[in-house]
């Protein structure tokens, strides 16, 4: 009784705030399944699941997320439906899913109960804490409790997670702690002979990279460097310029006023014996030298402008990882490394040139990145979990 009430009080709330949705492309044949995130952040380990069911068991996969996402081959991307009911009849009669994989634990009432009336499987996974859409959150009696008891599977991050969930109406036999699914590896490609020769020309120099910097933070990269050639002489620091006209006037800056010898990557220049700073202009090589450099700083983290690169790239090629406190599209990844103590956070150019100085000792970075390496690729054993789960509910629907 309570649930019908709140589901009915939502609904009429709805109807104010009803927009119609874009045209949709034409349904795949064949067992579809649907996958929704609340966010980006909330979509990479779902597409890595979509990718791996299209893939290995050839299933047509569909993925809504409100927010625009990267397009992954294979998958179907389009937002969710208005939270209306016409909008999401609609939205169902032309796809038809046969189970809907949620993430995290938004709930979208009239999406969902839908879903449930027509028999689709539905199935919580990476789940954090229940909680309505946004800006739909009201007093709706007994719908989120009912919503939850809707759910097959609950699968959470951790232990209080689940007590969440099971406190807000999922069933005691659905809610089960699994941990995080795995992302699509974040590790960028390079060239493997390119690679091997320029590891050989650096031989057992000390390489950190600026990743991504902008102009507003080279004054801190700069005073970083210089504090750490006095123990370090040979310390070779790689800049991968946020703009790349900022290329040559940086090098000239670098050579007028501190003395130092820079080379040029666009100039066909290498990085050799003599060399104090290597200016790289193309951030599509990033892959190269993320390898090449055991200490990494994210470029745009200590400025307004956010971190500008995903941290998982280098965490996921064996970089040590420093950065600001401003961490732009990238809150996620960066917390995911803080909880397992694999990244330096610095508050500013000071502490930047302390952290890079403790990190010049090879052990002292090689135990980060490690820490780094394991968090950017963990999940496998989560995300085959699911996938079992999904396969056995396909099975039990024929």
């Amino acid at each position: 009784m309570a649930y019908s009430l709140g589901l009915t009080l939502y609904h009429l709330a709805a109807r104010r705030e009803a927009s119609p949705s874009g045209p949709r492309p034409a349904r795949p044949a064949g067992r579809l399944l649907w996958l929704h995130a609340p966010g980006v952040d909330a979509a990479r380990p779902l597409a890595e699941l979509g990718a791996r069911l299209a893939a290995e068991e050839g299933h047509p996969v569909l993925v809504t997320c409100p927010e625009p996402c990267p397009p992954l081959p294979g998958l179907i991307w389009q937002p969710p439906p208005p939270e209306t009911q016409a909008e999401v009849r609609a939205f169902l009669d032309h796809w038809h899913p046969e189970i809907g994989v949620f993430a995290e634990g938004e709930l979208r009432p009239a999406l969902l109960h839908e879903a449930h009336e027509r028999g689709v499987d539905l199935m919580l996974v990476d789940g954090r804490a229940p909680h309505f859409l946004r800006g739909r959150d009201g007093w709706w009696p007994g719908l989120m409790r009912g919503l939850l008891g809707q759910f097959s599977h609950i699968l959470t991050l951790d232990e209080p997670a689940a007590r969440a969930f099971r406190r807000a109406g999922g069933l005691l036999s659905a809610v089960k702690v699994a941990g995080r699914m795995e992302e699509r590896s974040a590790a960028l490609p390079c060239t493997e002979a390119e690679r091997a020769a320029l590891a050989r020309l650096l031989a057992t120099r000390p390489v950190w990279l600026a990743a991504c910097l902008p102009e507003a933070e080279e004054d801190a990269v700069i005073a970083a460097h210089r504090a750490a050639l006095r123990l370090a002489h040979r310390l070779l620091l790689i800049v991968v310029p946020h703009d790349p006209a900022r290329t040559r006037p940086l090098a000239e800056r670098m050579q007028a006023e501190q003395g130092w010898t820079v080379a040029c990557r666009a100039s066909d220049e290498e990085p050799d014996p003599e060399t104090e700073v290597y200016i790289v202009e193309n951030a599509a090589e990033l892959g190269l030298w993320y390898r090449l450099a055991p200490v990494t700083y994210l470029g745009g983290s200590l400025s307004a402008s956010g971190c500008q690169r995903d941290p998982m790239e280098g965490a996921a090629l064996g970089s040590a990882l420093i950065h600001g406190p401003k961490s732009g599209a990238h809150g996620a990844g960066l917390a995911r490394l803080h909880g397992a103590r694999a990244a330096v956070a610095v508050a500013s150019g000071a502490e930047l040139a302390e952290a890079l100085s403790d990190l010049l000792a090879p052990d002292r970075a090689a135990r980060l990145a490690q820490q780094a390496w394991v968090v950017a690729s963990d999940g496998a054993e989560v995300t085959d979990r699911v996938i079992a789960l999904i396969c056995r509910l396909l099975d039990e629907r024929r």
